[in-house]
């Protein structure tokens, strides 16, 4: 006698396990991780749910959402179940999770401390593999006027254009500027490097009346200030 095979789409689940319908009754902040990227897929594979595949795939990152948004799409799809168009929107929706928070951070912010350029910008920069540099446009407040990429792949290789970045300063109304890179590599010493490019601004800058208040290096976890540490 053939065995009857088992459906693991959600839509097959009793309405208190659906996680669609649970998000719906009880609200979004009552699903788990797992529950949440269940949604996304739709469906599991032959053996397991779509929340057990999630759940799989979320223990192989150590639970944490940060590191699932670093999988490729190619990791994702080792995964049975896990087809490009599922991979493609676990991806998707976490590429826009940190954005959100990129925005939020940006929101009126006003820059108080070495602290709040960090909340600032470790959503943009901290989980990057390669290395940017960045600057921070403030206004007579303190409060973010702009932000901008000043160069990616890597201080030592790419010509800073102090001009660009005092041209933009004024454009903007600066009157102070903070800059900020990371370090894929985890380390937060800075290089000789980073100090040259913090004077060469520092110095550039001050002829226009506009100050370096800091220079943030920025891992995933952690970071380094050069006014905290009196490099500045």
């Amino acid at each position: 006698m053939q065995e009857k095979k088992t459906s693991f789409s959600i839509k097959n689940w009793s309405q208190d396990d659906q996680p669609r319908e649970k998000l719906l009754n009880k609200g979004k902040a009552s699903l788990s991780d797992a529950e949440l990227v269940a949604i996304l897929i739709g469906s599991g594979n032959r053996n397991e749910s779509a929340v057990e595949l999630c759940k799989r795939i979320l223990a192989s990152v150590d639970n944490n959402l940060s590191k699932l948004g670093k999988l490729s799409i190619k990791q994702l799809m080792q995964f049975k179940g896990i087809g490009e168009a599922k991979a493609i929107s676990i991806a998707a929706a976490l590429e826009l999770g940190r954005r959100r928070r990129g925005e939020e951070a940006l929101d009126n912010k006003q820059i108080t401390s070495s602290t709040s350029v960090f909340e600032l910008m470790q959503p943009i920069i901290g989980e990057l593999e390669h290395e940017e540099f960045w600057i921070i446009y403030l206004n007579n407040s303190n409060k973010v006027i702009q932000k901008t990429q000043l160069s990616k792949g890597g201080i030592t290789g790419t010509l800073v254009d102090v001009r660009l970045v005092l041209k933009n300063a004024l454009e903007v109304g600066a009157t102070g500027l903070v800059l900020a890179h990371n370090h894929p590599s985890g380390t937060l010493k800075p290089s000789e490097a980073d100090k040259q490019i913090t004077k060469k601004l520092k110095l550039a800058a001050e002829s226009l009346d506009i100050k370096v208040l800091d220079h943030l290096i920025v891992t995933e976890n952690a970071y380094f200030s050069f006014a905290d540490e009196s490099l500045l």
